[in-house]
């Protein structure tokens, strides 16, 4: 999606993303220190598959702390609560559904995860941000035929994953009092800026409770949702409901669909150069990464190209449409400035990747990748 969508969208994105993060983990909570119990010490498939054979909890409610160092303030103004560290509530039911509320200096942010989508409401700028989630394929039955699978199943998936992720033990911790196994993902390879992922589920019955993400060659976490009570129970239904003004804004951060001819995806560099009424620039190699997909994908309802450059985060996307003087730039206007080829750009820097765009000769470019501002200004003056 990050790779796909117009910057327009991307930029809201980047302003609710990180609350859609810890809706997707359930609860984060800070594991600084070490007073509370901590279970015994287990092999990682065991305490896994304990995990997802533990007791289902009827509920979570918890108070939490949001700590957030993805993107300097100074770089995007007076944007959204969710740019800064704050404290607030949560609230987890068994069908899925969660609820943050968020409070900051800057003011309010309401997260809602329903299982179809994620509703993010702003106070402070009175806008509902609204990204639908990925279908998701039915999963074949486990062995054990209760769908938990089985440490086997678990040992062999563990292993695909080794082949390109530095995978830890389970570390026994604790977590807000409770008795904790914490593992840590990072890329063997073709990471980018991401450094590694920390999560740390509940020994008893596998409620997430802690998750933190790490840029590369930072001992801190860039983002952190802590909790610093944390409950189990029924949670009543109208925890799950969040009040929005009738007037407020609405921005849907759908992503651009696929471009088709008929009934097939059109790629290659010559059939989407075909397909688009503007030249498409999509050179071999791109800052030393080889050209690895050219799809053509719609945008705002509109033709557009995506190339993809390198494997993995270590990769670089380039959108490309046919420029409109009503799309990105009174979005991104707020945004530093860079020189890209006589053209004034706008650039988004974060620690953990960059998105700039900037118009030339009649075409909208975005370029987007887990790499440092430097190397995404290459890429773009290279284009």
């Amino acid at each position: 999606f990050l790779r796909s969508a117009p910057t327009r969208r991307l930029v809201l994105v980047l302003l609710s993303l990180i609350g859609v993060l810890a809706v997707g983990v359930a609860i984060a909570v800070a594991a600084t220190s070490s007073s509370g119990p901590v279970p015994q010490p287990k092999p990682l498939t065991a305490a896994l598959h304990d995990a997802l054979a533990g007791p289902r909890v009827a509920g979570v409610t918890a108070r939490i702390q949001f700590t957030n160092r993805l993107v300097e303030s100074s770089s995007v103004g007076q944007g959204s609560p969710l740019l800064e560290s704050g404290s607030g509530r949560l609230w987890a039911s068994p069908d899925g559904r969660v609820r943050l509320e968020l409070q900051s200096e800057r003011g309010d942010v309401e997260i809602l995860w329903d299982g179809m989508n994620v509703t993010v409401y702003d106070t402070t700028s009175d806008t509902v941000y609204k990204l639908p989630l990925p279908g998701q394929a039915s999963e074949p039955a486990s062995t054990e035929g209760s769908g938990i699978p089985s440490v086997a199943e678990i040992e062999r998936m563990l292993g695909q994953l080794a082949a390109d992720a530095n995978v830890s033990g389970a570390v026994p911790s604790d977590v807000a009092g409770r008795a904790t196994y914490t593992v840590q993902v990072a890329p063997k390879h073709d990471g980018g800026l991401l450094g590694s992922i920390q999560l740390a589920w509940d020994a008893s019955n596998g409620t997430p409770l802690r998750a933190a993400v790490y840029a590369a060659g930072n001992p801190s976490p860039v983002l952190e949702l802590a909790a610093t009570e944390i409950g189990y129970g029924p949670v009543e239904a109208s925890a799950f409901a969040i009040s929005i003004p009738s007037g407020a804004k609405v921005v849907d951060l759908s992503p651009p669909a696929a471009g088709h001819s008929g009934d097939e995806t059109v790629t290659g560099a010559s059939a989407v150069q075909s397909a688009l009424p503007f030249n498409v620039a999509a050179p071999a190699t791109l800052v030393g990464l080889p050209r690895r997909e050219v799809r053509l994908a719609s945008v705002d309802s509109k033709d557009a190209a995506l190339v993809v450059y390198g494997e993995g985060l270590g990769g670089i996307a380039v959108l490309e449409s046919a420029a409109d003087s009503s799309s990105h730039e009174k979005t991104l206007e707020s945004l530093p400035t860079v020189s890209i080829n006589g053209s004034t750009g706008h650039e988004l820097a974060t620690a953990l990747g960059t998105v700039l765009t900037f118009r030339q000769g009649g075409v909208q470019y975005t370029v987007i990748g887990s790499v440092p501002p430097a190397a995404a200004e290459a890429a773009a003056r290279a284009l």
